[in-house]
């Protein structure tokens, strides 16, 4: 019993390719169902020019 990667033949690590790579799919399949099945549609929404207006931080009386 040898707990060293180094040292390990080739089918253990083939097995460990195959575990990392299977888990790999798995959470990306996880990803991309979990992202789709969720309503976030990409819409612009346009919003249409008013009066104007002065925006500012502090509370001083605005002077025009």
């Amino acid at each position: 019993m040898n707990h060293s990667l180094h040292s390990a033949d080739r089918s253990t690590h083939l097995k460990i390719v195959v575990v990392a790579l299977v888990a790999g799919i798995a959470v990306a399949g996880f990803g991309i169902s979990a992202r789709t099945n969720s309503d976030y549609s990409q819409t612009a929404h346009v919003a249409k020019a008013g009066k104007p207006i002065a925006v500012t931080s502090s509370d001083a009386a605005v002077v025009r």
